[in-house]
């Protein structure tokens, strides 16, 4: 309990500082303030309008990241392991790793349209780059002696990859996961900018267009709130997925 409250003892204060401000005019009316934000914030939610911006958001935002992470995580793997694949994808990703992947969007749309095709398309690209080097890196660094050992005790190349190869690359290939996580919501308020009609986006600039800053920072919260209980559930299943690996490496350290 007194973790908790050291915790969130700086996030309490940070709160209350920005609602006296809020209240006696000390910050720009822009800026609203968290009652003001926390009112709207039921508003929207009560009228439905909130909670549907926020399933069609993560929708699209789950989609893009399972699209993307999957094909990360099984091309990466397989070009750490196979070297034609990593001849392939290696300097491909190089090439297209730093460019913004929004600045695709124009043309995806012209390909799959306004709808959410289009959005889920452009997240899967952006979480695909992050995803693949994570588990690219982790299956290169699996200790040749772990393959050799299995190889030469007659397992096949299959069995090698899912007995050895993938529990090995595991904690790197969460690392990806997680950067890939933050990267599809960062993507999805970009995409829902461009001719989205609903999600946690839309509301946002619905709100900037009204001069309702209010509602702007509930679907900024919004968003924020989607992201970090996706964050905690990952964390989660990594948790319970490398148990042993955790658990191991604990001890070592002692």
């Amino acid at each position: 309990m007194a973790r908790v409250a050291r915790n969130l003892a700086i996030p309490v204060l940070v709160l209350l500082v920005w609602e006296v401000a809020g209240r006696t005019g000390a910050i720009a009316d822009y800026l609203s303030y968290p009652s003001q934000i926390a009112a709207v914030f039921w508003s929207l939610s009560i009228t439905g309008e909130l909670p549907l911006d926020f399933v069609i958001s993560a929708m699209r935002a789950y989609g893009g990241f399972a699209v993307g992470a999957s094909a990360g995580v099984v091309v990466g793997i397989a070009a750490g392991q196979f070297r034609p694949v990593r001849h392939f994808f290696e300097p491909l990703v190089s090439l297209l790793y730093p460019i913004p992947k929004i600045a695709f969007l124009p043309v995806i749309i012209l390909w799959l349209g306004l709808g959410d095709g289009s959005k889920i398309a452009i997240i899967a690209m952006s979480v695909f780059f992050p995803t693949f080097l994570g588990a690219f890196y982790a299956a290169r660094a699996v200790d040749r002696v772990y393959l050799w050992s299995a190889r030469s005790m007659g397992a096949s190349r299959l069995r090698v990859f899912f007995r050895v190869v993938l529990p090995a690359s595991l904690p790197q290939v969460f690392a990806g996961l997680r950067v890939g996580l933050a990267l599809a919501f960062i993507v999805l308020f970009a995409a829902e900018l461009m001719g989205a009609r609903a999600g946690l986006g839309y509301l946002i600039v619905d709100g900037e267009d009204g001069v309702r800053f209010d509602m702007m920072f509930a679907g900024i919260f919004a968003i924020a709130i989607m992201g970090f209980i996706s964050d905690r559930l990952l964390l989660s299943l990594r948790k319970r997925l490398l148990k042993g690996q955790l658990l191991r490496g604990h001890g070592g350290g002692n």
